[in-house]
């Protein structure tokens, strides 16, 4: 995956050192990791359409494609695109197997912006959406959730399920701030209406706010939703010290949800959580965070 950068800009391969870094902090010995396998073309095919796979190769055997101001493709890129999306349903199906209580997928490029047709925000492929629908195609969940505390509303993902009544989408987001979706009215098209779930915080927004969205609202609505799997679409980017946007969420606070959700499966009778890596753009905050989601996570199922 650390084939895909491009000079200056901040999705480079160091954010994945340091995630790396965090999970290590956190699990110690009990942290398994295995081989990272890529997304199958079936996999991809069932959430993208075929015209952004081609647009995508192509780009990658040119060498090197600006897609829009802020993502590109380099030499590379497609197979750490696949790789992405491939250790995320990795991460949900060990969890979905039992194999693992808490399974986080370390991977760059991001994917909540990609739609079925289109890659943007930094992100090629939906990786949290090829791992809901590979859950799918084996017949270990049809009703998932996912839960998206990224500082951006993850519009390709609401975007791909906002018609799926068996998948409930929660997110608290920056609001105003790119990509401009992601309003509290948002909760879903036709047999799905009420199943997408979002609260933009406002500029300057901290713990407290974000945390009292989660408790009070979120998590609630995904407990009463019963889902058969939870995956996170796990974005530091509202952390008081990333750069490239105005939360002031802190480590702690990412671990006060962190903690209630993992409370929240262990309710539910879930084997445990996946999570996917999505923005964080600080290096410091974001080995900090991973490690506290990891710790309070697994505290909160009582490991």
């Amino acid at each position: 995956m650390d084939a895909h950068a491009a000079p200056g800009h901040p999705e480079g391969p160091s954010r994945r050192a340091a995630a790396v870094a965090g999970v290590r902090d956190a699990a110690g010995a009990a942290l398994a990791e295995p081989a990272v396998l890529p997304a199958t073309d079936a996999q991809i095919a069932a959430v993208h359409d075929s015209s952004l796979v081609a647009m995508l190769e192509q780009a990658d055997a040119d060498g090197a494609a600006w897609l829009d101001p802020d993502t590109y493709v380099a030499g590379g890129s497609w197979e750490a695109a696949r790789l992405a999306a491939g250790a995320t349903v990795q991460a949900a199906r060990a969890v979905a197997a039992a194999e693992a209580e808490i399974a986080f997928a370390v991977v760059r490029p991001p994917g909540h912006h990609a739609s079925a047709a289109r890659a943007s925000g930094f992100c090629l492929l939906n990786n949290v959406a090829v791992a809901v629908a590979a859950l799918r195609a084996d017949g270990a969940a049809k009703r998932v959730a996912i839960v998206d505390w990224d500082v951006h509303h993850g519009d390709g993902t609401q975007a791909i399920f906002d018609a799926d009544p068996d998948l409930c989408y929660a997110s608290t987001h920056q609001w105003p701030l790119f990509p401009g979706t992601g309003l509290v009215e948002q909760t879903g098209d036709g047999p799905a209406v009420g199943t997408k779930h979002n609260r933009p915080l406002p500029p300057g927004a901290g713990d407290e706010e974000f945390v009292r969205a989660w408790l009070d609202d979120l998590l609630p609505a995904i407990e009463a939703f019963e889902p058969q799997a939870i995956l996170v679409s796990a974005g530091y980017d509202a952390h008081r010290s990333d750069p490239l946007a105005n939360l002031a969420v802190t480590d702690a606070g990412f671990g006060t949800v962190a903690r209630a959700l993992g409370t929240v499966s262990r309710r539910l009778g879930l084997s445990g959580v996946s999570l996917t890596l999505e923005g964080g753009y600080d290096l410091d905050a974001l080995r900090a965070s991973a490690a506290t989601t990891v710790r309070e996570l697994l505290d909160g199922r009582g490991g």
